[in-house]
């Protein structure tokens, strides 16, 4: 989908009525939602994972802006590029800040809102992109340059978003990997890194979001502490969250199933929310 500066590659599930926008987080993409889409597409809802600029299969212009304000942009003008008028909005980590950026400034383009362990306040961005962003961890990127890449930091990351080791195997940790191997890749990640900034939600007035909202915390993550998950229950007025005592941040890892069901129970399609 063409955004302007590039264009973003979306994943389609469905071809349903009511229309779900999946946004991912920081060093993932739309990949992580290959369980979640497929389960929104059963109920006759159409899911449309995005690849956020400069992340996954999307472009990687070198003079794009990559924060939160500007991929929120993005979305809106993908979205228009789909023909999508209005949709539920589901947001994880960086992908949820994004959301909530979209949603202050195109209300009335969001039905609903679900936030995965959303970074928020001064929690943005999250202890895992504050410590590429400092020059410790730009020298350990140098070191690491070559054929891996990324490889030995984005392991370690990947790793401990969940909770069970066995939700992230090898082959796993591989394919997240994959844009970001060689210079060129761990550049660019260290780049889009340095576009993460809390500036760009200080503008969104969350108290003033008319969205029904529901916020899942995934207990477990090791990046965000778990009091911004309750400051934002208390801000977004209405709002449902959800504790998740055995999932890691990336919970379409850890608890797919779960985060599916509770999604369209949320936005009404009824079924029994799972256990983790």
């Amino acid at each position: 989908m063409p955004v302007g500066l590039g264009s973003l590659h979306v994943e389609r599930y469905g071809f349903g009525g009511q229309a779900v926008v999946l946004l991912h987080g920081f060093a993932t993409d739309s990949f992580v939602w290959r369980n979640i889409g497929p389960a929104i597409a059963r109920v006759n809802y159409t899911a449309f994972a995005v690849d956020m600029l400069g992340y996954g299969a999307s472009d990687r212009p070198p003079d794009a802006d990559y924060g939160i304000g500007a991929q929120a942009e993005y979305v809106d003008r993908a979205m228009t590029a789909l023909r999508v008028a209005r949709a539920t909005v589901v947001g994880l980590d960086l992908g949820a800040a994004v959301a909530l950026r979209f949603a202050g400034a195109q209300p009335e383009r969001v039905e609903k809102l679900v936030l995965v362990n959303p970074i928020a306040f001064d929690s943005v961005p999250g202890d895992d992109v504050k410590a590429l962003q400092k020059g410790t961890a730009r020298h350990a990127f140098r070191l690491s340059r070559g054929v891996m890449g990324a490889a030995p930091l984005l392991r370690e990351l990947l790793r401990q978003s969940v909770a069970d080791p066995e939700h992230m195997p090898e082959p796993l940790v591989a394919r997240y990997m994959a844009p970001y191997v060689g210079k060129d890749g761990i550049d660019h990640l260290l780049r889009i890194s340095r576009f993460v900034d809390e500036d760009d939600l200080e503008e969104v007035d969350l108290r003033a979001l008319p969205h029904s909202t529901m916020i899942v915390w995934g207990d477990r993550d090791p990046w965000v502490k778990s009091s911004v998950a309750d400051q934002l229950a208390d801000t977004i007025g209405g709002s449902k969250l959800v504790h998740l005592p055995n999932a890691g941040r990336l919970v379409p890892e850890d608890a797919a199933d779960t985060l599916a069901d509770m999604i369209l129970d949320f936005i009404g399609v009824r079924g029994a929310v799972g256990t983790v």
